[in-house]
């Protein structure tokens, strides 16, 4: 059987690029992407997705807009997550995964896909620096401020608090002296590209269980973590001569003399 995945991305998409190389290579199997859903209509991850011929859908979100109440944001968003409820079903999507997606999910979405909401969250101590407002360089500033040796990146299920659903995969990243969130974040979105194809590819293996609030994953049964690892190589290498290849056009920019 074959998984069907549909994404909710904002911006550059580079976390739903990650899970489609990883597609393309072969490394995350029996897992196919039937659309993406963008609320900012600026967003890059339109244009990649339209590019590999998946099938995208604009729905203007509610980050950013004014409202004359509490009550009338929160029928918004439900307005918004009914719209993605739908599209979803009528693309069969099975899973949904927020790659880089700004805007807080109500319960109606929760309610109809119950522990089939995963999100990537950059920061390993998603009690210390999740939760409200504590998004993208706002959580690396807060790191560095708090003077940590480590944070890294965090996939869980999406429940109705903000970052604290159930945990599938964490990843520690050093923290450098003389890091600042630029840097750190570079660092950890590296990982993330690593690690969110796996959470994925655990979901669909069936290999995670939620007891009491928590999720039980099963990395070790059949060797699974090694043959993982093994096929992952070749997401490294590649990961590797994209880096190069950036660093020389920079460095071409940089010294057009050289």
């Amino acid at each position: 059987m074959v998984l069907k995945l549909g994404i909710l991305a904002s911006g550059q998409g580079t976390d739903f690029q990650a899970i489609l190389d990883h597609i393309n290579m072969q490394i995350l199997v029996d897992v196919e992407i039937r659309l993406v859903i963008y609320n900012n209509k600026d967003a890059k991850v339109r244009d990649r997705a339209e590019q590999a011929g998946i099938k995208t859908l604009f729905l203007r979100g509610t980050v950013g807009k004014k409202f004359d109440s509490k009550e009338q944001r929160e029928l918004a968003r439900i307005e918004f997550d009914k719209q993605v409820v739908d599209a979803c079903k009528n693309e069969g999507v099975e899973l949904i995964v927020c790659a880089g997606f700004n805007q807080i999910l109500s319960e109606y979405l929760v309610e109809h896909y119950v522990n089939r909401i995963l999100n990537i969250h950059p920061a390993v101590d998603v009690v210390k620096y999740g939760g409200y407002g504590m998004v993208g360089m706002k959580v690396h500033n807060a790191v560095i401020k708090s003077n940590e040796k480590f944070s890294g990146c965090t996939v869980h299920y999406i429940d109705s608090t903000v970052d604290m659903g159930p945990i599938l995969l964490q990843v520690k990243v050093p923290v450098y002296e003389g890091d600042n969130a630029e840097s750190l974040s570079e660092r950890i979105l590296v990982m993330e590209h690593r690690t969110y194809p796996k959470a994925v590819q655990l979901h669909a293996d069936n290999r995670v269980k939620i007891e009491n609030g928590k999720a039980i994953v099963d990395l070790a049964s059949g060797g699974w973590n090694k043959k993982w690892n093994d096929k992952q190589i070749k997401y490294f290498l590649y990961q590797r001569d994209e880096w190069r290849k950036k660093n020389k056009e920079l460095s071409r920019i940089l010294n057009p003399n050289a």
